[in-house]
């Protein structure tokens, strides 16, 4: 059986190299520079792949993780969780679609909802690095 313990901070670390690269392929297609974006939102996605699989791993092993912290901080970071875990749940159909579209050169119908999925793949992405330290590195 797999030791799944480092599994939080590889899905965290795997979120925030997502996110990063979601900012290059940002300033990269403003550039014009077409082919490095297509290579760096390829590489976005590919981490997004790689954390879900991850994280669906590590919970179907670990369970689920309880918050420590009490009070208003309590209160914030269910704030982040919900607001996190229901544009979660878009991300994969919306980076889909907008992959899928892009390949086939659709490209009016990529940006279209490429404007829509950057900034919940983005929020969603910074949102699970957040949750990461609210629960396992900061002591509550």
């Amino acid at each position: 059986m797999l030791d799944v313990s480092q599994l939080p901070t590889l899905n965290a670390t795997l979120n925030g190299t997502a996110a990063v690269l979601l900012v290059c392929g940002y300033f990269l297609i403003r550039a014009r520079r077409v082919k490095a974006h297509r290579a760096v939102m390829l590489a976005a996605f590919a981490c997004s792949v790689l954390f879900l699989a991850s994280y669906l791993y590590y919970h179907s092993q670990a369970g689920s993780v309880r918050f420590p912290g009490t009070g208003s901080v309590r209160t914030i970071y269910l704030g982040i969780l919900l607001t996190h875990t229901v544009l979660a749940a878009a991300v994969p159909f919306l980076a889909l679609i907008t992959l899928v579209r892009a390949l086939r050169r659709k490209f009016d119908r990529h940006r279209a909802i490429a404007r829509w999925t950057l900034p919940i793949w983005l929020y969603v992405s910074v949102t699970g690095v957040v949750i990461y330290w609210m629960l396992y590195r900061i002591g509550w």
